[in-house]
């Protein structure tokens, strides 16, 4: 198991006094559009790609290729898509420092609508063990770095961990942001105070995503499309019946990461603001991390913000920490391939 020590960024997310606390940077983050170019099938130099799943669902993405020997997955979260800021960022960063970019919609999701019966959820891991094996069928020579936001963090991890233990494919190295390695915890505090305002909007989106299946003729025969009003209960009523859980607390209890992080033996960063309003940094307060798991803890950011500047000008922080992470995921990758030719 390879121990990761990165070296931390040191440039810290510093936002104007107005900006801080979590709620500030979550909401200002959605409202200030990043400059960083959309990656898809509209973009030039990017290819559209649909990637098979075990059960006949399929995955659209957009490859655009570098020319470091590197592959940089970007997942995004709950109601996202590939064209959501942060995935632009991400990729920006990544093809900046000469990566090849594979940004995914998960089942279902923004351009990838119609292509896929079952949901996306978080205990996703499996679906992105299937993309790793593609990319390793597609781009065999290609080192593999994984990068998933909020709920897709998650996913990563379980993938990381799972995968790994059960001889399946998964990246070489991985990135979580914000990632609600404690589901059951995340689905309470969202559904109480001003989190109420997040988890309106994830119900609302997710129900829309839910009746596009419904227009396209992918859902269950006879499945009718409920009235949730909390997260929990979109997970109760939809979720679980639709994904093969027992119910939100099979869900939550099968799929949360916290147990699990112990066991990850490629580099992984996890990254999390302490603000962040309803992903509580206090799930890692007694975690056992594995000797490959490091965590960077930002003051502020909120949940995906990292809003960071002066008073009169705002810039998205995230970048360039994600650029320095995977800059270091590379470099662990690289000194633990010197170590086994040389031990060879």
């Amino acid at each position: 198991m390879l121990n990761f020590q990165p070296a931390p960024y040191r440039r810290s997310c510093s936002p104007p006094f107005w900006a801080r606390g979590g709620h500030a940077q979550t909401i200002l983050a959605h409202g200030i559009p990043t400059r960083a170019p959309f990656v898809n099938g509209t973009t030039a130099g990017v290819q559209a790609k649909e990637i098979p799943l075990p059960d006949g669902d399929r995955l659209k993405a957009f490859y655009r290729a570098g020319t470091s020997g590197t592959l940089v997955s970007v997942f995004h979260g709950l109601s996202g898509d590939s064209d959501s800021d942060y995935m632009r960022l991400t990729a920006q960063a990544a093809g900046q420092a000469g990566h090849s970019v594979l940004c995914i919609n998960h089942r279902g999701c923004g351009a990838g609508r119609g292509l896929a019966r079952g949901l996306y959820h978080s205990g996703r891991g499996d679906d992105l063990g299937t993309v790793s094996a593609w990319v390793r069928k597609a781009l065999p020579e290609a080192r593999q770095i994984a990068v998933g936001f909020s709920l897709s963090g998650n996913a990563l991890l379980l993938a990381m961990a799972e995968n790994a233990e059960n001889g399946l494919p998964c990246p070489d190295g991985g990135i979580a942001v914000n990632p609600p390695i404690d589901l059951r915890a995340c689905s309470v505090r969202i559904s109480s105070g001003l989190n109420r305002l997040y988890d309106k909007r994830f119900v609302r989106r997710c129900l829309g995503a839910v009746r596009e299946r419904q227009q396209d003729g992918l859902l269950p025969a006879g499945f009718g499309i409920p009235n949730p009003k909390t997260l929990w209960e979109f997970d109760e009523l939809v979720t679980a019946p639709l994904s093969g859980f027992a119910d939100a607390e099979d869900y939550y209890a099968r799929c949360s990461t916290q147990a699990r992080l112990r066991t990850i033996a490629q580099p992984t960063l996890v990254l999390h603001a302490i603000d962040d309003p309803f992903v509580t940094v206090e799930s890692y307060q007694g975690t056992q991390l594995s000797p490959s798991v490091s965590l960077h803890l930002e003051p502020h950011g909120g949940h995906v913000g990292y809003l960071s500047g002066s008073t009169f000008r705002l810039e998205k922080w995230l970048g360039g920490a994600l650029s320095h992470y995977i800059g270091e995921v590379c470099a662990a990758l690289d000194g633990e391939q010197l170590v086994a030719s040389r031990g060879s």
